[in-house]
């Protein structure tokens, strides 16, 4: 008859032994976690690049629509461009920039921020860039420069906000684009 002592050696040896198949299943089950969630995160991965590529080629073509438009739309405004430039980028003592579209005719700039949904924060982010166009881009310190912002569509009344900030705001519409500011409307010079 086994004693008290040897009962409990008997209960701890299958305590251990089941704590060492349980950790076993945890690591196991662990392995799975991890696998499933390096998959997750390769999908997540693969999303985001698809959408990055959906997003730019839409960006591409509203700025087509934008900039086909744009001298015609500018000139109805009294603003005489003569050409456009697209994706103007550049480094300033160690500021990295770049712009979108601009339209120029010698005394005169106009610099577009395109986007598919335009954004609160893209208004404000593209009038901070305004403010620093002529110390980025020296060959146009002696001009007035004009913003405008052009989209698809906007969220939380950003398009609005961009007119109370003194910008052309330029909606893209099916296969052009069109100023929606007032006639009145005057820009604000940077």
């Amino acid at each position: 008859m086994p004693t008290e002592i040897e009962e409990i050696k008997e209960l701890l040896k299958g305590l251990v032994v089941a704590q060492k198949e349980t950790d076993a299943k945890f690591r196991e089950t662990d392995a799975k976690f991890k696998e499933t969630d390096a998959k997750f995160k390769e999908t997540d991965r693969r999303i985001n690049k698809a959408f990055e590529l959906f997003e730019g080629q839409w960006g591409k073509l509203i700025e087509s629509l934008v900039e086909g438009d744009l001298i015609r739309l500018l000139r109805e405004r009294g603003i005489d461009v003569h050409e456009t430039s697209m994706r103007r980028k550049g480094s300033h003592k160690g500021e990295n920039f770049e712009f979108d579209i601009i339209a120029h005719n010698g005394r005169e700039i106009v610099i577009v921020e395109v986007k598919t949904t335009l954004r609160v924060e893209d208004v404000k982010h593209f009038i901070q860039k305004l403010k620093k166009a002529k110390e980025w881009m020296q060959e146009y310190r002696d001009y007035n420069i004009y913003g405008a912002v052009a989209y698809l569509r906007d969220q939380s009344g950003s398009a609005a906000l961009a007119e109370k900030e003194q910008l052309y705001v330029i909606r893209a519409t099916g296969r052009s684009a069109s100023i929606v500011n007032n006639q009145e409307f005057v820009p604000k010079a940077f």
